[in-house]
């Protein structure tokens, strides 16, 4: 009898570390690899003084729903995540860029660590005029993504890659790709500096 309990504790322990494991956010993860976005050089080892990021580039994860809700301004490159809070750093515009042709065709990838079921992936950037020494608030983001890759509750690869024209922008400009999570409240965010 006494087995029988034990054996039935047991049980129990291991469904209840089922549920925990299982539940709040999304088993999702990932980040843009191209072009390199903010997390990826501190994963590299490109940018030091990037605290726990260094180790989890693929966990910007934060509300969806942005722009009209989401991350608050001035912590959207970390995904309103304070952990992450060194990629909202502008680190005074010194930031590494790629460089860009505006109007050209662009292949943008992710690195996905844990597809999940999603809904799209936008591309934002930044208006004629926007300062790299600050912050990035909404006001500083074009109002409409460039690009939209509708995925309609599809789960992305564990490359996902995703081609589009280039605005017709120049000097140093940021991108910021939000990958939506179809089957949650949130969203992955990726910040990368680039220049035209």
């Amino acid at each position: 009898m006494r087995s029988r309990i034990t054996t039935g504790l047991a049980v129990l322990g291991i469904a209840g570390t089922s549920v925990l494991v299982t539940g709040g956010p999304a088993q999702a993860h990932g980040y843009s690899t191209t072009p390199p976005s903010r997390q990826m050089y501190c994963a590299n080892g490109t940018v030091t003084g990037c605290g726990q990021i260094q180790w989890e580039p693929q966990s910007v994860e934060g509300p969806k729903g942005f722009p009209a809700s989401g991350p608050r301004d001035g912590t959207i490159c970390a995904g309103g995540n304070a952990r992450f809070a060194e990629l909202d750093d502008p680190r005074g515009g010194q930031w590494p860029t790629t460089k860009l042709t505006a109007g050209q065709s662009y292949t943008f990838t992710w690195r996905n660590t844990a597809p999940h079921a999603t809904t799209d992936f936008r591309y934002y950037i930044t208006k004629d005029g926007w300062d790299g020494s600050r912050k990035l608030t909404r006001a500083d983001l074009e109002t409409a993504p460039f690009l939209t890759v509708p995925m309609n509750g599809r789960r992305p690869g564990y490359t996902e890659s995703h081609s589009g024209t280039l605005p017709n922008k120049s000097g140093r400009h940021l991108i910021l790709a939000v990958w939506t999570i179809a089957d949650t409240g949130n969203a992955f965010y990726a910040c990368s500096d680039v220049r035209f």
